[in-house]
Formats: structure tokens, C-alpha cells, sequence
């Protein structure tokens, strides 16, 4: 049985093995194939990382047999001996994973010095100091990145012989001085290991190898992968190279350079780089870089040669490029490529200008853009350049920043708000109740809630910034203050908040205004006409809608008609509503009502003339529009223990109030989200849906008589039934008859439903000949399927399944296609065989999560709805489903 190939030459690699060889590998391979200059080298695959794991953080058996004659083969090519001490070969060992990893794992260069190699890179070059000084570095990149010695345990003794010898900069230490260092290095190995530094090259190959397999699994690793999705079982290739030398002298050096700026995209070379350096030297910060301009100055023959190798090397990867390179005794070495990580405008520049000089087609140009990564362009950020005292950090819960004084009350703030006061509304967490300070507020800072929490999906919806679940805060409302540690935070202090990050900043910082170019234009243009899925907004009020079409979409998927009923000005009316005693006196309430919605309904139908405007009829719980009961019961204490009780009108308040106390209580429930709310109202108070009904077709026919073209969708939440829907849409389509006789007008107009429970879904087949569309509402869906209450899962047990793996994703953020799309699945099935006509679409957050957004493409919904802000986004994760869906 032939032994698995671990070890692959450089010569026997190609691009496309980058799965195996990792990206570093990868390309490391296909330079050498298409003749560049590489110092030579072999890689270690992927799967010998995975299987040292396997094997207990052992080597596979058979590894070693296969890096010894490689080893030899390297030695063929550079003519040089691993362990000489006359000609030694010197090698880097570098990780490289599949996917780019910047900086997160561990590389060792100069490995198979010791004395004698030493001298024999000494007399080879005839430059002592080259040769101790690489011997130094050695053994501190060992001593850190092998032995787990602090790096700045050698620092310290680096910054005594400097001191000593009264030098400023490492390249000014004598041949001396340095080999005092390489003795005192050793000494600092033998005093934190106990053991003396490894002399033997072969075995400092071995353990090089082992700690670069060891630093996939490091702590800064483990973030960055969590961070950006990149999963656990990737593992990472090492790699293996013979070592060229920046630091022999003034006409050698070393640099790190784009093909373009990862900035801004411009067409030009940007990097830098430095004389008599070793590649290390340029990313440290611990001397200067040189503009890689200046090159064509400094030696114009190598800046010819760089330029038109990075030009070749655009031109076969179709992508700007991330080149290092070394000079070395005047000769240029290109020691890596590859794809260079930008800004996001960056991105969108170079793949438009990509496609335009015909590198890459419009397909690949959409394709290269991470739909996440859109958000920073649509929001204000805080300006790069900014020095930030951060004090705290929440959950990243709607992207943005913003700057304002901390106020704690909602009515507070919408007062402030009205003066143009800018102010962050900050709070234990949000409720429905405090739409109108959030309405008011620059950005919204809780201590509680997770990324799916009432104050992070009502934030992402307006487009403002909101941090949540920021435990650090210590909130007292009662003395309008607030905690961090020791630090005190009374209102009207300033802060900033950054929803991109999570960050609680200390004062005002300067902002970045959003900047839509008109290549990210084009990019949505090609997008749109390549995506299968239309893309709809989720919008309440008239602004939002203008905003929702500025950015694209094709109508409204989503209006919820519970947040109008949240104005200060409507909760008297709506709490008379609620508390009437009769039939008669809770019509006589929605009758005031009733011209109100109407004006909302009017007010949205035009924004979005042309397009259909899907209105959810009420669904939160009616307690939700009461005060909250032990706070009301305060209140009354209050007033019994300070009020004179002999006055009338005292007397009249606290009846008042514990007529409303008892009825809170009469609503309350032990689990509301599965409570009376949704169509549950809608049955037990029909007259309530009836009135949104009647506004919803009065606004339509008055707006048709104006001539405007409006395509009003009602949407009837949180059916289980078919006879809930059948129920609700008689009485619907009494109404909108009734009114289209009356005024004489004809109104393009459908009924459907949500799709919310699993019931729903699984009995699509029955509930569909009673509807024009499904509207898969995938935050309750997701709460139902998995059993888990939203915030209380993100703020309590939720991070403990991410974190042991039990789930990938968190579920409220991305679709739980296993289980949650499962249903969805069945549903669509069900539906459509029912209802060979019916439109399908998605209306929760997940519909504007490129991931979700892939899965909707999959089992072939018609559209997804989302905030406005997230319109682009979906825009090009539809297109980008579409084309990993093809045929």
C-alpha cells in the first residue's frame, strides 16, 4: 500500500491544489510554474495538519520520510547543504492556510543556524554581521513561536546591548555586540526550558513544522476563523523554502507591495519596503519603510523588474495581488502572491475595473464582492484616522456610528431630539414602548439583548447604530447614571458608539459620511440583472419606503402597522381601546384610530407608487401597548404613601390607575410570544383588524383617484388554521369590496399570511387555497422550531453553543437550514402543490443575510424582504445565490 503524499515540491503543485496546499502553497506552486524567480521550496498538505490532530498533536506516520528527501531536492536546487557548516542551507517555515489568514499563525525564518552554520554564512558571504544577526533573529522567532518564550523577554536584553553599545537601531549593532546577543539568547532558552537551544538543524526543522501545525489551533487563530467563518477542519499547510536575504548589505532589501491601492483602488503600485532588511523588518514598525515609488529611484532596473512582474501576476490571477519580494545581492525574489485583502470600496473599484479591461466577466466581478461587507458603505463610520478611548464593548448589533449625550428616557430623548439635540438613547434594553425615543436618537446602547433583541432589529430597520448586550454598563434610571468600572457616565455625557465593532467610545469622534460610488452602482446594476429573487424592503412610514426604493427595491415585503400605534400621540387612544368594557366602546376608540392608519397607509402606498406594499395587520400582544405593571404598581404605592388621599382628584387617579393595573395583569401572560397576539386578535377582537382593513382600502381608493398606481398586499400573521385565515379573509374582502363599490375605483389587491409556527408550514397544503402569497416570518419560526426564546437565548445559554460547536451559526442571525429550512422546505412543497400560483417570499431578518439569502434561492422562493439599509446587500447575495445555483 502506497503511503499518502504529504510533501509536494513546489514544481508538482498548481493553483488550483489550494484546498491541499493552502493558498500560500498554492501559489507558491503556480509562480514557480509560470517561471518566476521563487526560492525553492516543498509544502506540507493540509491534511498532515488535520491528521496530526487525529493522532493526538503527533506527526503522521510516514511525513518525516517524505520532508527528508525533499529536503535533499532543495538542496539540489540552491547548491547549498541543510546543516553545512562550509555552504548552509537556510530555510523559512511559514503556515498557509486555504483561506487567507493574515498574521494569525506562526512562521520561523533563518531555521538550520547554529555556530557552525553560522560561520559558514559568515565566510560564504563575507559579512559576519549578516551572520550573526540572522542567528539572533532565529533564535528569537524559535524561542517565541516553538518554545513559547515571551518575545519580549528578548527585547528586553535586545534594548540592553543596544543600550550598551549606545546604539538607536538594531542594523547599527556591531558583529560583536550581536554575538554577545546569540550567547545571551541561548542563556534565556536554558533558563525558561531547561533545556539548551536545539543545534541540531533537522530537529529544529521538526519542531518548526509541529508549532506551525500546534499555531492553527491558537488563541488569535481560533478568533479570526469564528470571525470570519472560516471553518475549524480547513487546517493549514506548512510551508517549506530555502531562505534569501534582504539583510546581506545596502543592495539587498525586502517588501510587501499591491498591484493596486487596497485603500481606493487606484490602478498603482502601493507597498513598501526596506534596504538591508529581512521581511519581518517592514511589518514591525521598528524602522521606517520607504515607499515602494521610491525604488524606481534607489535602483530603477529592480522597480522595471518588480512592475512587471506584478503586472504579469494581475493578469494570470485576474485579481490585484499581495506580492512579497526580497532583493538580495542585487537579484529580485518574489517570495509569495496572493489575492490582497481591501476596503470594501477598493474591492468594488477593482472588480468594475477588472471586468472593464476584460479581465473578468460581470458574473465574476459580482462574485467577488462579500455582501457583508456592503454595510460599511451605507452608514456613517468613524473616521479611520481617529484616536478612540474605547471603555466598553456590547454586541455588534446594527452597523454605523454615531456620537450624542446619554439620555435614558425614551420621552427624553425624543424631546431633546426635537431641538437638535443629538442623543444616544441607552437602556437596560428596549421595548415597543420606546419606539418614539428611538425614532428620536442618533443610536441605541443596551445592556442586555443579543444581535436579534427588540432594539437591535428595530435599529437595523431605522438605520441606526445600536450596541447591545454591552454587560459592562451598570445602568441606574433612578439617578440617570451609568457605570464602567469605576467611571461614572451621568446623563447628557458625550459618547460615540461604533455598531459595526460593538464599541463604547468617550466623547465625540470624527465621522466618515457614506460614499456610494458609482462603481458600487454598477455592481448592483449587474446584480440585478443576474439575480432570480426579488428584493423587498421591510418599511413602516413613508421615509423608510423612499429610502427602502432609493436602494431598490421592488416594494414593500413587510409593513408592521404595530409600530404606528406606538406614537405618544395614539397610546391614550389605543389604551382606551384596549380597556373599553364593550363592543361599543372599543369601536368608538378605533374609530379615532381609523383616520390616523388611514393616513399611514396613504403615506406609504404613494412613496411606493407602482410597487406592492404588503401590510402585516397588528401582531404584538395588547399588553405590549400598556404601562408596565410593577412600575404602575409603584406608582400608586407612591401616591397612596405622598398624595393627600382627602384630595378628589388624587382619589380619581388611583382608581384611574388601578383600573388600568388590573387590566395589565388580566393581559399578562406566561409566555407571550406564543400568547394572544398575531391573527389570535384578529379572531377575539375582529373589530380591530376590521378598522386596520377599512384604513388600509380607504388610503388605497383615495390615492387611485389621484391617479397613483397602488398594490396593497394585507398580510395575516401567525395563523396554525386554514379557518383562521378563511375567517379573517372574508372579512377582509367584505371591506375592500365594500369601499372599491362605494368610491367607485379598482384596486389591484391580494391576501396571504405568515408562515410563523410549524403548523402553519406543515399544513401549507390546506391553508393556501386561501391565500395569494406566504410570507415565512423567520424570527418566530426560528423561536418555534428550536424552542428558544429569543433574547433569552442570545443573552444567556446561546454563546455556550456556538462556542463547543453544537451550533455553527447563531440561528436568529443565520438560517437554521437543518432544521428551520427543513419546514420552509416542506412548506414551499405543500404550498405550491395546493396552490400552483402562490407567491413565496421571506420577511424576517434572515432576509437580508447572504446566507439565508442562498438558501431562499435553493428551494426557490420569489422574494426576500429585509430593512432598507440591507436592500443592497440582498441585491447581491440574491445574485450571488443565483450564480452558485446555476445549471
Amino acid at each position: 500500500m502506497v503511503d499518502k503524499k504529504y510533501v509536494y515540491l513546489f514544481r508538482e503543485g498548481s493553483a488550483d491544489m489550494k484546498n491541499l496546499l493552502g493558498g500560500k502553497g498554492a501559489n507558491l506552486a503556480e509562480m514557480t510554474n509560470i517561471g518566476l524567480n521563487v526560492p525553492q521550496g516543498f509544502t506540507i498538505t493540509t491534511e498532515a495538519c488535520l491528521e496530526y490532530y487525529d493522532c493526538g498533536e503527533q506527526l503522521p506516520g510516514g511525513l518525516w520520510e517524505q520532508i527528508l528527501p525533499a529536503i535533499q531536492d532543495v538542496e539540489k536546487a540552491s547548491g547549498k547543504k541543510f546543516g553545512d557548516p562550509e555552504n548552509p542551507l537556510l530555510v523559512s517555515v511559514r503556515s498557509g492556510a486555504r483561506v487567507s489568514m493574515p498574521g494569525m499563525m506562526d512562521t520561523i525564518l533563518n531555521l538550520g543556524l547554529n555556530e557552525g552554520t553560522a560561520s559558514g554564512v559568515s565566510k560564504a558571504t563575507g559579512n559576519e554581521r549578516f551572520a550573526f544577526d540572522c542567528y539572533r533573529r532565529f533564535i528569537q522567532m524559535f524561542g517565541d513561536v516553538v518554545l513559547g518564550i515571551a518575545s519580549h523577554k528578548f527585547e528586553n536584553i535586545l534594548e540592553e546591548v543596544k543600550e550598551k553599545q549606545g546604539v538607536t537601531f538594531d542594523s547599527e549593532l556591531s558583529p560583536e555586540s550581536l554575538k554577545g546577543l546569540v550567547v545571551k539568547f541561548k542563556a534565556l532558552v536554558k533558563q525558561e526550558t531547561g533545556v539548551p537551544f536545539p543545534d541540531d538543524p533537522y530537529e529544529q526543522l521538526k519542531e518548526a513544522i509541529t508549532a506551525v501545525f500546534k499555531s492553527w489551533n491558537n488563541h488569535r487563530a481560533i478568533v479570526y476563523r469564528k470571525a470570519n467563518g472560516i471553518p475549524d477542519s480547513y487546517g493549514t499547510a506548512v510551508n517549506v523554502q530555502s531562505m534569501v536575504f534582504g539583510n546581506m548589505g545596502n543592495d539587498s532589501g525586502t517588501g510587501v507591495a499591491f498591484t493596486r491601492n487596497p485603500s481606493t483602488g487606484e490602478k498603482h503600485l502601493y507597498g513598501e519596503y526596506l534596504m538591508n532588511a529581512q521581511g519581518e523588518d517592514v511589518v514591525a514598525g521598528i524602522r521606517t519603510p520607504l515607499s515602494i515609488d521610491s525604488l524606481q529611484n534607489d535602483n530603477p532596473e529592480i522597480y522595471r523588474q518588480f512592475s512587471e512582474i506584478a503586472k504579469n501576476l494581475e493578469n494570470h490571477y485576474k485579481n490585484m495581488q499581495d506580492i512579497e519580494f526580497t532583493i538580495e545581492k542585487g537579484r529580485l525574489y518574489i517570495l509569495q502572491t496572493r489575492n490582497g485583502k481591501c476596503t470594501i470600496s477598493a474591492a468594488i473599484r477593482i472588480a468594475v475595473e477588472l471586468c472593464q479591461e476584460g479581465l473578468i466577466t460581470k458574473e465574476e466581478a459580482v462574485e467577488r464582492i462579500d455582501p457583508h461587507q456592503l454595510e460599511k458603505l451605507l452608514h456613517r463610520r468613524i473616521d479611520d484616522a481617529a484616536k478612540l478611548d474605547v471603555v466598553a464593548t456590547g454586541l455588534p448589533a446594527s452597523p454605523g456610528a454615531a456620537s450624542g449625550k446619554i439620555i435614558f428616557s425614551a420621552d427624553e430623548a425624543e424631546k431633546l431630539g426635537q431641538t437638535g439635540e443629538k442623543v444616544i438613547l441607552v437602556g437596560t434594553e428596549t421595548t415597543p414602548d420606546d419606539i418614539h425615543g428611538m425614532l428620536a436618537a442618533q443610536g441605541i446602547l443596551t445592556s442586555r439583548g443579543g444581535m436579534t433583541s427588540h432594539a437591535a432589529v428595530v435599529a437595523r430597520h431605522m438605520g441606526k447604530p445600536a450596541v447591545c448586550g454591552c454587560d459592562a454598563l451598570k445602568i441606574n434610571l433612578a439617578d440617570k447614571i451609568f457605570m464602567i468600572g469605576d467611571d461614572a457616565y451621568p446623563e447628557g455625557t458625550e459618547i460615540t458608539i461604533d455598531g459595526a465593532t460593538g464599541r463604547v467610545i468617550r466623547g465625540t469622534v470624527p465621522m466618515k459620511d457614506p460614499d456610494l460610488s458609482g462603481e458600487f452602482q454598477k455592481i448592483l446594476e449587474w446584480s440585478d440583472g443576474i439575480r432570480k429573487l426579488q428584493v423587498m424592503a421591510n418599511a413602516d412610514n413613508p421615509p423608510d419606503a423612499a429610502k427602502a426604493r432609493e436602494f431598490g427595491a421592488q416594494g414593500i415585503g413587510l409593513c408592521r402597522t404595530e409600530h404606528m400605534f406606538m406614537d405618544p400621540a395614539r397610546i391614550p387612544i389605543v389604551q382606551k381601546m384596549i380597556l373599553a368594557q364593550t363592543l361599543p366602546e372599543r369601536e368608538a376608540a378605533l374609530a379615532e384610530l381609523l383616520p390616523m392608519q388611514e393616513g399611514d397607509f396613504y403615506g406609504i402606498l404613494k412613496a411606493m407608487h407602482g410597487l406592492p406594499v404588503t401590510i402585516r395587520l397588528l401582531d404584538p400582544p395588547l399588553h405590549e401597548f400598556l404601562p408596565n405593571g410593577e412600575e404602575l404598581a409603584l406608582e400608586i404605592q407612591e401616591l397612596k404613601l405622598t398624595a393627600n388621599l382627602q384630595d378628589e382628584k388624587v382619589q380619581k387617579e388611583i382608581k384611574a390607575k388601578e383600573v388600568l393595573l388590573k387590566k395589565v395583569r388580566g393581559l399578562q401572560e406566561m409566555n407571550p410570544m406564543l400568547g394572544h397576539r398575531g391573527c389570535r386578535l384578529g379572531i377575539s377582537y375582529p373589530e380591530i383588524y376590521a378598522m386596520q382593513s377599512r384604513a388600509i382600502f380607504k388610503a388605497a381608493a383615495r390615492l387611485v383617484k389621484e391617479g397613483v398606481d397602488v398594490r396593497p398586499h394585507v398580510k395575516i400573521p401567525l395563523v396554525i388554521h386554514h379557518k383562521e385565515l378563511e375567517i379573517l379573509r372574508k372579512q377582509t374582502e367584505e371591506i375592500a369590496q365594500e369601499i372599491i363599490k362605494a368610491e367607485g375605483v379598482k384596486i389591484n389587491y391580494q391576501i396571504g399570511t405568515m408562515i410563523e409556527v410549524p403548523r402553519a408550514a406543515l399544513t401549507a397544503d390546506e391553508i393556501a387555497p386561501f391565500a395569494e402569497f406566504f410570507s415565512f416570518g423567520t424570527n418566530d419560526l426560528t423561536q418555534t422550531v428550536l424552542g428558544f426564546s429569543r433574547d433569552d437565548a442570545e443573552g444567556k445559554f446561546l454563546p455556550d453553543y456556538l462556542n463547543q460547536n453544537i451550533l455553527a451559526n447563531n440561528p436568529f442571525a443565520v438560517l437554521d437550514r437543518d432544521g428551520v429550512g427543513k419546514i420552509m422546505k416542506i412548506c414551499v412543497d405543500l404550498g405550491r402543490k395546493a396552490n400552483p400560483g402562490i407567491k413565496i417570499g421571506i420577511c424576517g431578518e434572515h432576509g437580508g443575510d447572504p446566507s439565508s439569502i442562498e438558501f431562499c434561492q435553493e428551494i426557490n422562493l420569489d422574494y426576500v424582504s429585509c430593512s432598507p439599509f440591507r436592500v443592497p446587500i440582498a441585491r447581491l447575495g440574491a445574485a450571488q445565490a443565483a450564480l452558485k445555483n446555476r445549471a
